[in-house]
Order: C-alpha cells, then sequence, then structure tokens
C-alpha cells in the first residue's frame, strides 16, 4: 500500500525525521534517552507504536499536510540556517524551551488571591529532556531563547529564566497558534518581559491611575452607600491597562478607538480617564435625568453611560475614543463595537495604507460572561471573516475570579475564561493584577501583536472582587473563605505605592495626597449638584458630525418624493445585469435574470421585485449613498432572486456590476456566517456611525431573527431613546404562509408591533404622564418621534419607495420590513416604472381602485397586510356580484399607524356597515392585537367594531403538515364571504 501511494511514503518519511530520528539521536548521547523518548510517544501516540498501519490514518496526514503547507510557501520557517543548526544541536533544550511555553502558565503566579493552584508539569522537569541542572557547560542560545544579550548560559540559569520568563506574574498560552512566525514573535516578546521595564514617568503615571481610581471608588462609597455602581476596587489595573493600550497604539497610527464594556469600572473608567464630568455622573446618581429639557428620550442607568473623548497622548493627532453604551445584558455589545469600527475603517479606508490602523477595536469582558454568553464566540467567529474583520480586536477580561455568586468551577467547562480564544488562534496572556508593571508591559506587547498580525489578542487580567456584584451585595454569603482572603488583603494601590516609595519613585505619603486630591476635586464637582440652579447640563452629545444634519423630531413630510425620471431608472436596471465578457455567468442565470430584467425594462411594466430592489439601491448609489447588506446567501438571495453578485463559471470570482458602474457610493454585499445575534448586533453597530450609509440586514427566514432578540430588544428599538442614538438600520425579514412549516414561515410581526412606541390614540390612560410632557406632548397626541418603522409593503414599486425614504428624510429610524416570498415572482405583484416616476412616494395606505370607482354600493371594508391582499383579490374576483360590495384596503404601513390615512379611506365608503381585518396570521399572532384597537378607535363615533378573520390560535407559527395546511387555507379563503 505505501508503494502504491507517494503520499503515504511522504507519510513513513515524515514520521521517522519526526519521531524516529530523536530516538536515535538521543540515544547516542545519553543512553537512557531512548526509553524516554520511546514512553513519550507511547504515551502521546499510542496507535502509532502498538499499530504501525495506522501512518496511512488522518492523525499522521494531518501532520504532513502542515509541513506540506510550510514548503508550499503558506508559512515557512521563520528561523535562520545558523539558528535552526543550533536548535538541532540542542534539540534537548528546544523542547525544554518548547514545554515552558506550552505548560509555564499552569505554574504561572497569576492569582492574586493564590487560590489557583499552581501545577508544575512533569514536562518541565530538564531531567525528562536528558538536561542536568548542575552541569556547569554552558549551552548556545541562538533561535531557542530571547535571553537578550546573553547568547549561552548554563542549564540551571536557562530554567532560572525560563521561570521569570513563563512561571511568574504573566502566564502564556501560544502553543495552539497555527503560524510560526506568531509563535515566534510572542516567544521573544514574552521573554524579553522581565527586562523590559518602565520609565520613572510611566510607574508614576500607572501609580496614579490605580490610585485615583481607588479614591473615586471610596468617594462614592462614603457618599452613596446604597448606590450600585460595580466598582473596580480589587482589580484597578484595569486603568494602567487600558492607558497603556491607548499609548501603543496611538504611537502606531491609530486615530480612533471603540471601546466596549460591562458595567465592572465603568464609572471609574468614564471620571478617571475618559473626560466624563464628574458632576454629570453625580447629578445622575442622585436620581435626576442625564437629559436637559426638550430633548425626546427615557434616559438609562449609571452601568449603561456612553462617552466619546480625545485623549491628548502625545501623538501626530489626539486619539479619539468612543466607549459605546450597552444594556445590562452582558456582552451584547461585542457585535455592535466591533461593527462601528469596521464602518470607521471603511470611511476612512483611503487614509491608511492599512485601513485597519486607522481604527481599532477594544472590548472589555467579565470572566463569567467570556465564556457563558454565546455572543462572545459568534462575535470571535467574525474576527477573520473578509466581510466583518477589522484587523484584530484587544480583549481585556477584567477577571474577578466569580460570576455574581457562581464560582469558575460552576460557571465554565475550561480552565481559563480566555480559552474561548483558541476558536480564533489567538493569543492568551494572563497577567496578575497585583503586579501594575507587567499589566502595562503585557498590554503594550498586546498592542503592538494587533498592529503586527492584525488579529485578535487576550489579556486575561486576573484580579478580583473587593464588594460583591455591586456594592450593597454580602458575598460572604457565599464565598465565605474568598472573602476572608480579599478582606485581610492591602489593596493594589496601597502594595504598589509602598514599593514605589521603598525604590525612592515617589515621596513618603504620596499615595494619601494623590487620594486626597481626588476627594477634594469631586467634592468640588459635588457643589454643582446641589439644586437644578446650580448644576448646568452640558452639550448635548446627539446628532454632531457626520449626524448634524439629522434631526429628532421629523422636519419632512414623513413620505417625501422619491422618484426618478423613467430613463434614470432603466440606466441603473441595465448597469445592474451588466458584465463584462470575461465574467461567464451561469446560462440559466444569464436567460432568467439579466435577458428578463432588460425585457421588463424596456417595457417599463411587470418590474419585479428583485428588480424594484435593484433600482433603489443603485439610484442610492448614484446619489452617493453606501450601501451595505449582509445576512446568509444575501449576495444571491435565500430565494434566487437578488443577484447583485454574478459568478463566472471560469473562477468563481463574483463581479459586482453596481460597483462598476461609476457611482459615487459604494455597495458591500456579505454573505455572513450563520450567526444571527452577532451578525445583527455587528450591522446594527455599523449603522451608528454614518447616516449615508444604508446597512440592510436579511434574514434567512424572518423566524430566524428570533436568534436575535438581544439586539433587537437593547438596541434596534429603544437605542436612540435610551442614548440618543439613531440608526437607520434595515431588516428584511422573509414572511408569508405557504406550508414551509412552523420555522419558515412567520416573521412574528406581533413582536416587532409590541416594542413600537408609535402613537396609539386608543389609550385611555391619562392617570401617568409621559415622559415627554417637558416638551409639550402628551400622551393624547402621541409619540411623534417614534422608535422605528414596521412595513409590509404588498408592492415592488412601494419597497422601492420605502429604501429611498429610509435614507431621504432628515432623521432615521430602524425599519423592519416584512419582506415576500411567494409573491417575489408573483404575477400581479408587479409594478411599473411609473409607479417610481418623479411625484411618486411610499404609500403607507394602498386604497381599492376597484371599489373606489363606485363607492356608494360598497357595504364591507376588509383591511389586510401583505402577501394575503393578492389571495383576497382572487377570491372576490371568483365571487363576482357578491364580492362587488367589497373593498380591499392595504396596511402597508402598520407603524406607526397611519390614522388619518386608514380614516380617509373609511370616509370614502358611508354605507358601510361592516369593517373586517384579514390576515394569514393565527389569531395570537400577526397584527391583530395592534390594529384592533387603532381602528375601533377611528370606528368609536360609530357603532361598528372591527371583526377578525384568520386562523384560530396556535403555539407555533404554523402547521407542519402539508395536506393540512393546504386545507387550511381552503378554508380561510372560502370563509372570506361567509364570515
Amino acid at each position: 500500500a505505501l508503494h502504491n501511494s507517494s503520499s503515504y511514503c511522504f507519510d513513513l518519511a515524515f514520521f521517522c525525521l519526526i519521531y524516529l530520528a530523536p530516538c536515535i539521536h538521543f540515544g547516542s548521547v545519553r543512553s537512557r534517552n531512548s526509553p524516554y523518548m520511546w514512553r513519550l510517544i507511547s504515551r502521546r501516540h499510542v496507535p502509532l507504536v502498538h499499530r504501525p498501519s495506522v501512518l496511512v490514518q488522518p492523525l499522521v496526514r494531518f501532520n504532513v499536510s502542515t509541513l506540506r503547507s510550510f514548503s508550499s510557501g503558506a508559512a515557512r520557517s521563520t528561523f535562520t540556517q545558523e539558528e535552526i543548526k543550533n536548535r538541532s544541536a540542542n534539540s534537548n533544550l528546544v523542547r525544554l524551551v518548547s514545554a515552558y511555553q506550552k505548560y509555564g502558565h499552569l505554574a504561572a503566579d497569576i492569582d492574586p488571591l493564590g487560590r489557583t493552584p499552581r501545577v508544575r508539569m512533569a514536562e518541565l522537569d530538564p531531567a525528562q529532556y536528558g538536561l542536568d541542572p548542575s552541569s556547569s557547560s554552558s549551552v548556545s542560545l541562538q533561535g531557542i531563547l530571547n535571553a537578550g544579550r546573553t547568547s549561552s548560559a548554563t542549564v540551571a540559569d536557562v530554567i532560572k529564566q525560563l521561570d521569570s520568563m513563563y512561571c511568574n506574574k504573566v502566564g502564556a498560552q501560544i502553543s495552539h497558534i497555527e503560524d510560526e512566525a506568531e509563535i515566534k514573535w510572542l516567544a521573544q516578546r514574552l521573554e524579553a518581559l522581565p527586562r523590559d521595564g518602565l520609565s520613572k514617568e510611566d510607574r508614576v503615571n500607572t501609580f496614579n491611575l490605580i490610585t485615583r481610581s481607588e479614591a473615586f471608588d471610596h468617594f462614592m462609597q462614603k457618599r452613596f452607600t446604597a448606590v450600585k455602581r460595580y466598582g473596580l476596587e480589587g482589580n484597578e489595573s484595569m486603568m494602567p491597562a487600558l492607558d497603556a493600550i491607548f499609548k501603543s497604539s496611538s504611537a502606531h497610527g491609530t486615530e480612533e478607538v471603540v471601546l466596549g464594556m460591562p458595567h465592572r469600572g465603568r464609572l471609574n473608567l468614564l471620571v478617571g480617564m475618559l473626560n466624563y464630568r464628574a458632576r454629570d455622573l453625580l447629578w445622575k446618581v442622585k436620581g435626576n435625568s442625564e437629559l436637559p429639557s426638550g430633548i425626546l428620550g427615557i434616559g438609562d442607568v449609571l452601568s449603561h453611560i456612553g462617552q466619546s473623548t480625545d485623549l491628548p497622548l502625545g501623538g501626530k493627532k489626539d486619539l479619539h475614543v468612543t466607549l459605546l453604551q450597552n444594556p445590562s445584558h452582558l456582552e451584547a455589545v461585542d457585535p455592535v463595537v466591533l461593527g462601528k469600527t469596521r464602518a470607521k475603517q471603511e470611511t476612512h479606508r483611503e487614509s491608511h495604507q492599512d485601513r485597519h490602523d486607522g481604527s481599532l477595536c477594544v472590548m472589555l469582558h467579565g470572566d463569567a460572561a467570556m465564556t457563558g454568553q454565546g455572543v462572545v464566540t459568534e462575535t470571535l467567529a467574525l474576527s477573520r471573516l473578509p466581510g466583518f474583520t477589522t484587523g484584530g480586536t484587544i480583549h481585556l477580561i477584567v477577571n474577578n475570579q466569580i460570576g455574581f455568586t457562581t464560582t469558575p468551577v460552576n460557571g465554565r467547562s475550561t480552565k481559563y475564561s480566555g480559552d474561548v480564544g483558541k476558536l480564533i488562534s489567538a493569543p492568551i496572556i494572563h497577567v496578575n493584577s497585583d503586579s501594575p508593571e507587567d499589566v502595562v508591559k503585557v498590554c503594550r506587547l498586546a498592542a503592538d501583536y494587533r498592529h503586527q498580525f492584525k488579529k485578535d489578542i487576550i489579556i486575561d487580567l486576573i484580579g478580583y472582587r473587593r464588594h460583591g456584584h455591586n456594592e450593597v451585595d454580602e458575598p460572604a454569603f457565599t464565598q465565605p473563605g474568598m472573602y476572608t482572603n480579599i478582606r485581610a488583603k492591602q489593596t493594589i494601590a496601597t502594595v504598589y505605592g509602598k514599593a514605589l516609595e521603598g525604590e525612592g519613585v515617589i515621596p513618603a505619603g504620596e499615595k494619601e495626597r494623590v487620594a486626597q486630591a481626588e476627594h477634594a476635586r469631586l467634592d468640588e464637582e459635588m457643589k454643582h449638584t446641589l439644586s437644578a440652579e446650580t448644576y448646568k447640563y452640558p452639550p448635548v452629545d446627539q446628532l454632531q458630525g457626520k449626524w448634524a444634519d439629522m434631526r429628532q423630531v421629523p422636519l419632512v413630510p414623513s413620505s417625501p418624493d422619491t422618484g426618478l425620471q423613467a430613463e434614470a431608472l432603466k440606466e441603473i436596471g441595465l448597469a445592474s445585469v451588466k458584465y463584462p465578457e470575461s465574467v461567464d455567468v451561469h446560462q440559466r442565470l444569464q436567460r432568467t435574470h439579466c435577458q428578463a430584467r432588460r425585457e421588463r425594462l424596456d417595457k417599463g411594466t411587470g418590474l419585479d421585485w428583485a428588480t424594484a430592489e435593484a433600482l433603489a439601491v443603485g439610484s442610492l448609489l448614484k446619489e452617493n449613498f453606501n450601501v451595505r447588506i449582509s445576512g446568509q446567501d444575501v449576495g444571491r438571495g435565500t430565494f434566487s432572486q437578488r443577484h447583485y453578485e454574478l459568478h463566472s463559471a471560469n473562477n468563481e470570482k463574483p463581479h459586482l456590476p453596481f460597483n462598476n458602474m461609476g457611482a459615487a457610493g459604494r455597495l458591500e454585499m456579505v454573505n455572513s456566517n450563520l450567526s444571527e445575534f452577532a451578525v445583527l448586533g455587528f450591522e446594527y453597530g455599523y449603522s451608528l456611525e454614518d447616516p449615508r450609509n444604508l446597512v440592510i440586514w436579511e434574514a434567512q427566514f424572518g423566524d430566524f431573527a428570533n436568534g436575535a432578540q438581544i439586539i433587537i430588544d437593547q438596541f434596534l428599538c429603544s437605542g436612540e431613546a435610551k442614548w440618543l442614538r439613531q440608526s437607520g438600520m434595515v431588516m428584511l425579514l422573509p414572511h408569508g404562509y405557504d406550508g414551509a412549516g412552523p420555522e419558515h414561515s412567520s416573521s412574528r410581526i406581533e413582536r416587532f408591533l409590541q416594542l413600537c412606541d408609535g402613537p396609539d390614540l386608543s389609550c385611555s390612560s391619562t392617570t401617568l404622564p409621559t415622559h415627554f410632557n417637558n416638551t409639550g406632548l402628551t400622551a393624547s397626541t402621541g409619540n411623534v418621534n417614534p422608535n422605528m418603522y414596521v412595513i409590509n409593503p404588498s408592492t415592488p414599486a412601494n419597497y422601492y419607495h420605502a429604501l429611498r425614504r429610509q435614507m431621504h428624510r432628515n432623521f432615521r429610524k430602524p425599519l423592519v420590513v416584512i419582506s415576500p416570498k411567494l409573491i417575489l415572482r408573483h404575477p400581479t405583484a408587479v409594478s411599473s416604472l411609473a409607479e417610481m416616476a418623479p411625484g411618486t412616494s411610499f404609500q403607507p395606505v394602498i386604497g381599492d381602485a376597484v371599489a373606489d370607482q363606485n363607492p356608494a354600493q360598497i357595504t364591507r371594508v376588509v383591511f389586510c397586510s401583505g402577501k394575503i391582499y393578492y389571495d383576497l383579490f382572487e377570491e372576490r374576483k371568483k365571487a363576482g356580484e357578491a364580492g362587488s360590495n367589497t373593498a380591499l384596503i392595504r396596511l402597508e404601513e402598520l407603524s406607526p399607524f397611519p390614522y388619518d390615512l386608514v380614516q380617509k379611506e373609511m370616509h370614502k365608503y358611508t354605507n358601510a356597515s361592516r369593517f373586517d381585518w384579514v390576515q394569514e396570521e393565527q389569531h395570537n399572532a400577526g397584527a391583530w392585537f395592534y390594529v384592533e384597537p387603532r381602528i375601533n378607535y377611528l370606528l368609536q363615533s360609530s357603532s361598528h367594531k372591527i371583526n377578525y378573520i384568520g386562523r384560530p390560535p396556535l403555539a407555533a407559527c404554523a402547521i407542519g403538515v402539508g395536506s393540512w395546511h393546504k386545507k387550511e387555507v381552503e378554508l380561510l379563503t372560502k370563509s372570506f364571504f361567509k364570515a
């Protein structure tokens, strides 16, 4: 078998080279090593020893494929010939150093509480490799160990250095990394850390940051005992950690940092480093609003506050740092931060040789949330995807060694919380928070690594939490031993201050002086919060910079003119299917997509859904808007309808016609991975950066959006109300009952409508004032600043106008589109260029042109929305005379509810005595619960009520038996004129 396969011969040669040669070599030097190597092979590769035939199995072929990748140029040795020669001559020592690099972290002193056992693996014993620490002979360290100016050393000296490098206050996990160049770079930097000293200025700065943070927590504890501030006590080294990341990144040319973090230490960072005025924080702590009068919003709690500021760090430019607002859903902000960073990089892509250099994403994590929250893993999975990468994120785990009351043994299945980073081959560096200088050095290394390799890196800052989950909690109820230990410990600032005093770096009593100065500053700030007269709000951080032309309260018609000349639309439509001869498009696609679109455009009628969307997207690109569409299979479209990417049969390389038509804007098509939570969060973050970006996320099927429900609830629908951050994010949610079963039918319209705060004139409660009363608006007039729009368009033209309207208003709101499946190609669900001409716009309500010919004969008015209109229209035609008294009114925009337009349609039919709502969704779903009180409000002057026609309540979205579905559809449509 081996003779018949060259690859198997290669496998055998590889086995001999890697496994047998060392045995022979060691045996020639020290006979006792041969049994050791055989035991090593036996223990780790038992099948190889006892069943040599497994050489043809994947275990060995994996190693061979790796070796082949080196020879093919995918990865090459980073060692010089001299280094390789020395490594070969001292292979015993190479193995010892490799063992330290792999297992040293287990023996490192990285737990400031000393509760984690330090395990010294047998692999760290030099005797395992035939090395004698008592020997006075020196060995060359060339290519083996970065010992600075020391080029050779005894075994004993090497072990001492290895212990200081890998088993001291820093522990590193790098052996899982796939790239040899990265491992070598990291090893050299880690081995240099013990020798890297901080300047006196840096040490004093580190001390000041830690001491001020501690003083801030003490001040807050004294003045606001009952406030949950989630202080940083026990992990104050987070402050110099971020300071080091900011400064090192700025030195590399980074101009902007987008920062995401949970609640722990947030207030310390805001006031201590990010220039958030202490008086504003203290005003908020006292229960006052952070929003001045006249601003529409509800605010948020202390631990969710965001900030944008410029930090002068000595570089060519100040570093602009944006700390994004976050909800209490831990880690949910991670993909949002990533998306905003990517948008910044795209905006400034021409300003840097590598677009990733200008903006940096930094994420802070809690240790329990890092492994417990799945969105962390989803976000990590985006890190190296072409459509999502930001050139590496620096992750800082503020590790308290506990999650609320849950200990690590119950909180994760991995040894370290940072182990999830192995998913993306990220280096993981653990550092003892009690050693702030090591923290600074590690963070500088992290910034350098990110700049060098454009990859994620994880810093595990291991500290503790001096109080409970919050300051009013008693942690000794559940962790008495841990907190006995903590309460006996001196603080980081105290220990570090004494060390610096002993070295003469700071004068005696400096800690007390710095703390007193910080208390005095905070006391002075407190004086500004004594009353509304003494407190003056800062300028509102809202709609500035790129957003300066946007407004909070709409000052333009809700449906502006979004039509274009027919010739311009034809040109755009033809450009959407234009490709060079070198692109060999699939023949069927040439016929059914490209040629069919050209023919429809030539006629100017029969334009389908995909064509209308292309006209909207292409026209916006022409108008210098950027369009980004992401989601699973969006390039082609779930239902093979879009085809913005034309793939050549020659090389499968996608060709984007819209990016080759000379438009000022840029189209980005991103076929995402199978994630909803992280991808929707990413796109939301992207939409926050620039109002000229139309960001669209399309679910593969509408009900898949529930995988991203946290992003929808906490960011999309409430972000502006809480944080004054507008987003024009568009969600396309394919919807329709066509027999596809419970998971492919419904976009859960009811859930989105339940989240809308649009005007509800049917609300009878007048006892509670709304939060808008200070602007003169009351519940009786409704909310003129709705949080988002939900539409269920039934025509391609209305969809076209909806997308264009999204960008042609002077405000941005999320738009939820209940998009079609079957009517993508429905023969009557088509539009004409005339419906997209100048003077046309989005229609929130579409009346009945047939019924309007003789409104006096209409006695029944039926309201519906979306696809079911076409079923009802056909049934009315079949009914003949029996259906001539019925008007079909389409609600294209469900929220904000178009009261005036609905009422206008009602007033047409003065003889109407019956009003029905028909939907294909079941009674406990769809728009029924939302439209019923609103339409009844408009009917209150009469004795009429709106009636429901539709499916009965159901536990799932739809039934899963095809024959039952057909029967259900038949009963529903036939009952329309019998109900």
